[in-house]
């Protein structure tokens, strides 16, 4: 009675479903190439079985999109997924199972939201079985890759500092170039002055919005991540015990004493939650508010894009062109200097090649206000 019941998903709902069907058939196909190229006798097992599991998860969609009358094609592995497969003939499995393991930690993630939306109890139960299931995968390809954590939360943040950089960079950079298109329109000190406060306001402006959009989108991040941990903590109990285990060891606890420790803090899920958010996504308190982050980033901004304008305030004419184009190109190369620090390139290579962009980009103002002066007031 209950199968004649059922009544055919929405054409979305039957995308997401497909697209869970194929996940798994990839999936599958993928650890079984894996384990056949893989020559330890133990990593070989592991696969095998994540491989079953995989079978498993195939068999359950293709029953459940047949018992809502959903006409499904025969599947094959995707053009990813047999690239993945050359690649690990070719190279070895290294790098394909590294991805394996963000496909396994987004499918944790992705069934777990369809086991909260979703308003049909058996796809509810479903979903929730699967997920509790890839996370155990995750487990295993933790093993196999030398990685530890909860890899579906990604709570990266760049910091305060790395945004008062680049603040500084694209205020200085944009105005820059602005300054030197003016420049060469016209000799009037007036509206260069003019022209560059009112873009070292506007830039300054846009880029504290960003700043301030940036950092609410962030908080909103971690605000889903905890979500997500605190519905972990409810549905998975046992999976979550075993992580909070394996990090206590990993600090240096005793195996034994490590789950006694993780069993008392999972008894009180309040407690469960908070060390999960510092121990695993790695949340501590905000280091800055939405509004605070907006407006200091975009006092960087301003004071970036202030440095060529400020010349004309105290000199004019070709003194104060060779002013303002000395402090710019050396504020360039401290600025990329600076850089290196986020992007661990060398300090004189990456200050050279923010040099040299500042120089482009002053060059193209320089041409961009020439072409207009020609145009527009040339006789």
């Amino acid at each position: 009675m209950e199968q004649q019941e059922r009544t055919q998903p929405d054409a979305k709902t039957s995308r997401v479903w497909k697209q869970h069907l194929q996940d798994e058939i990839d999936a599958s196909f993928l650890y079984g190439v894996f384990a056949d190229l893989e020559p330890d006798a133990e990593r070989k097992r592991i696969l095998n079985e994540l491989a079953q599991v995989e079978d498993r998860h195939v068999t359950r969609w293709q029953e459940m999109l047949a018992s809502y009358n959903v006409n499904v094609k025969t599947q094959r592995p995707t053009v990813k997924a047999r690239l993945m497969a050359w690649y690990a003939r070719q190279f070895g499995s290294a790098f394909p199972l590294a991805q394996m393991l963000g496909e396994e930690a987004g499918e944790v993630k992705d069934y777990l939201t369809l086991h909260r939306n979703s308003t049909l109890t058996d796809v509810k139960e479903a979903a929730l079985a699967l997920a509790k299931e890839s996370a155990q995968h995750t487990e295993s390809l933790q093993e196999l890759t030398g990685t530890v954590g909860e890899p579906w939360h990604k709570t990266e943040s760049g910091g305060m500092v790395g945004n008062i950089v680049y603040g500084f960079n694209d205020g200085l950079t944009a105005n820059f170039g602005l300054v030197a298109g003016v420049i060469a329109a016209t000799p009037d000190v007036s509206i260069i002055l003019v022209t560059g406060i009112v873009g070292t306001v506007a830039d300054s402006l846009s880029m504290g919005a960003s700043g301030y959009l940036a950092a609410k989108s962030e908080q909103e991040v971690y605000e889903h991540e905890i979500e997500v941990e605190r519905e972990e903590i409810r549905l998975m109990p046992d999976i979550e015990e075993d992580e909070l285990a394996l990090i206590y060891e990993a600090r240096g606890v005793p195996k034994e004493q490590a789950r006694e420790l993780a069993q008392e803090v999972m008894a009180d899920p309040d407690r469960a939650l908070a060390e999960k958010i510092q121990t695993e996504l790695k949340i501590g308190e905000i280091y800055a508010t939405p509004l605070k982050e907006g407006w200091i980033t975009g006092l960087a901004t301003a004071i970036g894009a202030f440095i060529p304008v400020a010349p004309f305030l105290f000199t004019e004419g070709m003194s104060a062109i060779w002013i303002s184009f000395t402090l710019a190109m050396m504020s360039h190369f401290a600025v990329g200097a600076a850089r290196s620090l986020f992007t661990g390139r060398g300090l004189f290579r990456s200050g050279i090649d923010m040099f040299v962009v500042g120089l482009g980009v002053a060059g193209v103002g320089y041409l961009v206000g020439e072409l207009l002066e020609h145009f527009f007031f040339g006789s």
